[in-house]
């Protein structure tokens, strides 16, 4: 005899799969629209790519975020009643998967993160009133939005500038791009790999010093870097 549970873990299963296909259709363009339109790499490829990134990063690292989404934005009272819970998880999941579904067909790019934290805020408003939400992370998650793109406009700007002045004003600027690529890859391999080792439960296990960490970063983004 089917569980009563069971009806409600397939539906859910189903909307998680919808919201991972509007993720899809809708963030990916965000993080692979330059290199596609610079010919750097094809859509085919920007896919494919994308699709094994985002299974790595939602794997080692999204359980932060996944943590605050689940319990730091509503009050763990509202939560603790399972069926309350569930059901607005699940109405908090399905509202924000048809909103990026519609931004997507109207080719608007919007963030899935915005979405879901606005559904979880709506269901909090609902179950429990103005006190079921925490405020306070709201604000810090809120602050994030506007922190974030103004370090991506200061860190933009100035790699553009670094890029304008070492390659593209050059005479041999080709040469002079093979020459730096190296580097321009090593950092990015440095950064993603101070992330893992910080940011992971594989890496906290580790319990690794900040200067071992820093260490094997660097002999990993100089090994990477050269090898492409």
């Amino acid at each position: 005899m089917m569980s009563a549970e069971l009806p409600i873990l397939i539906f859910g299963f189903i909307i998680g799969f919808y919201m991972a296909w509007n993720i899809g259709a809708n963030d990916v363009a965000n993080s692979m629209a330059s290199s596609v339109g610079s010919k750097a790499i094809t859509l085919r490829q920007a896919v494919f790519i994308a699709g094994i990134l985002n299974i790595v990063g939602a794997t080692f690292i999204g359980a932060h975020v996944t943590n605050t989404i689940r319990k730091g934005i509503i009050s763990p009272e509202v939560l603790n009643d399972p069926h309350m819970a569930l059901i607005g998880a699940l109405s908090a999941l399905l509202a924000a998967a048809i909103w990026v579904s519609f931004a997507t067909w109207k080719s608007l790019p919007v963030s899935t993160t915005h979405s879901i934290v606005g559904a979880m805020v709506g269901f909090g408003l609902i179950a429990g009133g103005f006190s079921a939400v925490n405020w306070g992370k709201l604000g810090a998650v809120v602050l994030s939005w506007v922190i974030s793109p103004l370090f991506s406009l200061v860190i933009g700007f100035v790699m553009f500038k670094i890029i304008v002045r070492l390659i593209l004003v050059r005479p041999k600027s080709y040469e002079s791009a093979l020459k730096l690529s190296p580097i321009f890859i090593g950092l990015t391999v440095f950064v993603c790999a101070m992330s893992f080792l910080f940011k992971t439960p594989l890496g906290k296990s580790v319990e690794m010093s900040n200067p071992a960490a820093a260490a094997i970063s660097l002999v990993i983004a100089i090994v990477l870097g050269f090898a492409f």
